[in-house]
């Protein structure tokens, strides 16, 4: 009896540690140029990068997001390139967007993704598990 008590206590134990360990996933969406907004996305990627260190984040950028990781339009290209040195922080910008707004690819900051498409790259991120918020600072 003392054995199988010890075994569940265990049991519960690994649950428990396994729960605390799950994935921190989550996917923001970016489509204004208002620095507002692009602000609060840095500021969210400042507070739980630093609560958790671990943490899976990714930005993707379309409609006039895109502006936020441009060349010459950028308010935060110093925090992005600090960012994108962090493996586990990825800007992702949609090629459609890029396309639509006559953006090269070379216009990008160094260290900026594409996707083919951003609403895709967000509805596979969901289907994964990440988290979704959508970038608002209103």
């Amino acid at each position: 009896m003392k054995k199988l008590l010890i075994l569940c206590l265990e049991c519960l134990l690994i649950q428990m540690l396994h729960a605390q360990t799950r994935d921190y996933r989550v996917v923001f969406d970016l489509t204004s140029k208002d620095s507002l907004n692009q602000a609060a996305v840095m500021r969210w990627i400042n507070e739980i990068s630093a609560a958790e260190p671990n943490a899976q984040i990714e930005v993707v950028m379309y409609g006039q997001g895109v502006s936020m990781v441009t060349k010459g339009r950028s308010y935060f290209e110093d925090a992005i390139q600090k960012f994108t040195g962090n493996k586990n922080i990825a800007f992702k910008a949609c090629s459609i967007a890029l396309k639509n707004q006559n953006i090269d690819k070379s216009q990008l900051l160094t260290g900026i993704e594409t996707v083919p498409d951003g609403i895709y790259e967000i509805i596979s991120k969901q289907r994964e598990g990440w988290g979704y918020i959508k970038a608002v600072a209103r």
